[in-house]
């Protein structure tokens, strides 16, 4: 069984303006929302179950996906305060097990990475961590990732580097219990928790996929995101809201 944790607890403050009174995830695409589209992505490529971490308005996704979504099981993990990306991460792997390999997902970015592609370099370099990557076109917006020839990454933080984080991670739950964080605490994946990790010694890998990419963060991409979505351009199913 693949297990896939979605990022879906932020406030999206940036996309107020286009989606004022919902969850960011619940953006409507196409007449779905968003997280519709991602999770059909997924299930197309064998993961069968999705713990999605919420937050902010959670009973909105909650009430409509309900526990299972085109055959694959949903489980929820709720932040009470907000914990940051690092937070949720480390709340939503707690019954996980340590050592299965796990598909980490924003809630907001939509990347067509190829599943058998990060598992296939995540076992050839026996890594912690393997990163999504996608030729960076806007590198004020996207930070680059140093990757070195074999496939290694060498730096979470590279300005000139060609290549940026997708935000599609295969990694080992297990990875995360070197880090403590206090009850409540918040924290950042990206600024906090993965520099951390990579210092401790932590194998970090990164494949370059060819996809379509879209971060519906900004109003301009999520209005375009219609476009971009291979299942926007289908009609969406009765969702089984069985307990």
């Amino acid at each position: 069984m693949t297990t896939a944790i979605i990022l879906a607890g932020g406030l999206g403050t940036r996309l107020r303006s286009a989606v004022p009174d919902l969850p960011k995830p619940m953006a409507p695409i196409a007449g779905r929302p968003f997280l519709a589209h991602q999770m059909d992505h997924w299930i197309g490529q064998g993961v069968s179950r999705f713990v999605l971490s919420v937050g902010y308005r959670h009973e909105a996704i909650s009430s409509h996906f309900g526990r299972r979504f085109h055959g694959a099981a949903i489980d929820y993990v709720v932040e009470t305060t907000p914990l940051g990306t690092g937070g949720a991460v480390k709340l939503a792997t707690a019954g996980l097990p340590r050592d299965e390999s796990t598909l980490l997902l924003n809630g907001d970015t939509y990347f067509d990475v190829p599943l058998r592609d990060l598992q296939a370099h995540a076992r050839r370099h026996d890594a912690h961590w393997c990163f999504s990557l996608f030729r960076n076109t806007d590198p004020a917006r996207y930070m680059g990732v140093g990757l070195s020839k074999d496939g290694l990454i060498t730096a979470l933080r590279e300005p000139t580097a060609p290549l940026a984080n997708g935000g599609v991670y295969l990694f080992r739950p297990g990875a995360l219990d070197a880090v403590t964080l206090a009850p409540g605490q918040a924290a950042s994946l990206e600024n906090d928790l993965f520099p951390q990790l990579l210092a401790a010694g932590q194998r970090f890998a990164g494949v370059q996929s060819h996809g379509a990419f879209i971060d519906i963060g900004v109003p301009a991409d999520y209005h375009r995101a219609a476009s971009v979505l291979p299942t926007a351009r289908t009609t969406e199913p009765a969702h089984d809201l069985a307990g």
